[in-house]
């Protein structure tokens, strides 16, 4: 394991710590013995300052040790797992700052309780390795954080998109095509645009871009990218020049992440490309012409997403962007569900919670997605659909669209789903469906009137199959036996047992003696 300064530092701020409390000392006789001041003492165990040779030597005489099993990195078997952990690519690659943290500061909180603390730790990384997750799973974990912090609207972004477009002279509400995006990336950017590589090559077809750096950079883009799609990866890549970014992935979809910095800036480029294609102002208009119509017609969603000439994914998640702050609408989640017809899996592999009810994770969780939810209905009428024909499986159809209230027996809360599904460009024969949810509260009844529509099916839905209390009677859609929920009731039941008898001894206690 690679060794830098910073590991060091905690290290040694750890057995400092450790070796004071043993001796119980304070840090002021410490301090006393070693000629070092209390504020530099506490700098050392906070993992902030790593003092030169001499003053280690007069450390190690104050606390009574050797010099070498001072500076070592070996550590006592209880506090490994707090070694272990602030010497790993987790505390490198994530993101402190961005919580208004340093790697410090959570040094500062564990180590006040070192022993507990690598009790607690242990316990966590037996949990990601029984998942197996990776750092990546934190900073993508980090960067969902990070825009729930901000109602997922960035202000400097969006004035960096109406900007570039004033400065471009696009009218309001019209999207630039993807030959004007091009044509601004070769000539204003001193771009190479290959557009004859990705879709032949027999490793790299999935991939939408590849950036390669050097002078002029290419950007090389899959030709069997729909002309919305090749939009969004141009404006993109403008995203990155116009906001001055240097750490960048150089593929889409990821390869692998590297770092945070990365990971965030392709989200900056990425909603600089969607404000740039969807313009804000435009956009809002439309949407509150939409939010105002009484009954619900899915062709005002196909109708938008033709005038932005968006996928349902890029208009959808638009929406995440805006309405929080501008429509108030915060309690909301965003889906992304594929599948592959003939599969009875669905593969949930975007999602953004900004609500107070559990909704399905990617992670490790091998139940089955309730069949109530929309997506999943959806899903499952176009493999039919492309099943008996005529439809095809092209991206090129017209997408899916369900709209649903949704209530969660779980939460015993209602939700109003929107859900679009269509066929996937660059993976032939697997179907997406996105959708996004917003809890019915008054901010929701308020401002978008179609919910009273009667049209629109009212479901129960669960979270998975094995949590759901429904008999199987009660619900058609049911793939998998209540096996968790069971096994939950069963406890309950248990427990209630246990405080019964408990109370009839007592009470067979307190009668003799009361005899």
């Amino acid at each position: 394991m690679a060794v830098n300064s910073d590991h060091l530092r905690f290290i040694l701020g750890l057995k400092l710590r450790t070796l004071r409390r043993e001796r119980d000392d304070s840090l002021r006789e410490v301090a006393n013995r070693s000629g070092l001041s209390v504020s530099y003492l506490s700098e050392i165990e906070k993992g902030k300052k790593y003092p030169k040779p001499d003053k280690l030597i007069d450390l190690a005489a104050a606390l009574d040790v050797p010099y070498d099993e001072l500076v070592s990195l070996s550590v006592k078997d209880d506090l490994s797992p707090l070694k272990d952990v602030f010497s790993s690519a987790f505390v490198e690659e994530f993101p402190f700052e961005v919580f208004g943290l340093e790697s410090q500061d959570v040094f500062s909180l564990v180590s006040d309780q070192p022993a507990r603390a690598g009790a607690l730790i242990r316990t966590f990384l037996e949990v990601g390795r029984s998942y197996d997750m990776q750092v990546e799973h934190f900073l993508f974990a980090a960067l969902r954080s990070y825009q729930q912090m901000h109602d997922n609207y960035f202000e400097d972004l969006e004035a960096a998109a109406a900007a570039f477009r004033e400065r471009q002279g696009w009218t309001a509400g019209r999207p630039p095509s993807h030959e004007t995006l091009r044509n601004l990336l070769v000539s204003e950017y001193g771009y190479n645009v290959d557009l004859g590589t990705l879709a032949d090559h027999p490793e790299l077809s999935e991939f939408r871009t590849v950036f390669v750096d050097g002078s002029p950079p290419t950007l090389v883009v899959n030709s069997d990218l729909m002309p919305i799609q090749r939009a969004f990866v141009l404006a993109r890549e403008i995203g990155h020049c116009e906001l001055g970014i240097e750490e960048r992935a150089r593929t889409s979809s990821w390869l692998r992440v590297e770092s945070f910095d990365q990971l965030l800036n392709n989200f900056r480029a990425s909603y600089f490309a969607g404000a740039v294609l969807m313009d804000r102002r435009a956009l809002l208009d439309d949407l509150e012409a939409v939010f105002a119509q009484e009954t619900w017609d899915p062709d005002r969603i196909r109708a938008c997403m033709d005038r932005y000439n968006a996928t349902p994914e890029m208009l959808l998640y638009r929406l995440t962007e805006l309405v929080p702050t501008h429509f108030g609408l915060d309690d909301f989640f965003f889906l992304r569900f594929y599948h592959e017809p003939g599969s009875s899996t669905f593969r949930l592999n975007k999602i953004l919670n900004m609500s107070d009810v559990p909704v399905p994770h990617g992670v490790g969780l091998s139940e089955h997605y309730c069949h109530r939810w929309p997506a999943i209905k959806l899903l499952q009428e176009l493999e039919q659909a492309q099943e008996n024909g005529p439809l095809t499986k092209q991206p090129s159809e017209r997408p899916r669209i369900r709209a649903q209230r949704s209530y969660f027996l779980n939460e015993e809360a209602e939700y109003f789903v929107l859900s679009v599904a269509r066929p996937l460009a660059l993976q032939p024969g697997t179907n997406s469906c996105v959708s996004i949810g917003f809890l019915m509260n008054d901010a929701f009844r308020d401002g978008i009137a179609c919910w009273r529509d009667e049209t629109i099916p009212q479901v129960d839905v669960n979270l998975t199959c094995e949590r759901c209390p429904l008999p199987r009677e009660a619900c058609a859609d049911r793939v998998a036996p209540p096996t968790i929920y069971d096994e939950e009731q069963a406890h309950r039941r248990k427990v209630k047992a246990v405080e019964e008898l408990q109370a009839a001894v007592r009470d067979g206690e307190r009668g003799a003696r009361e005899q």
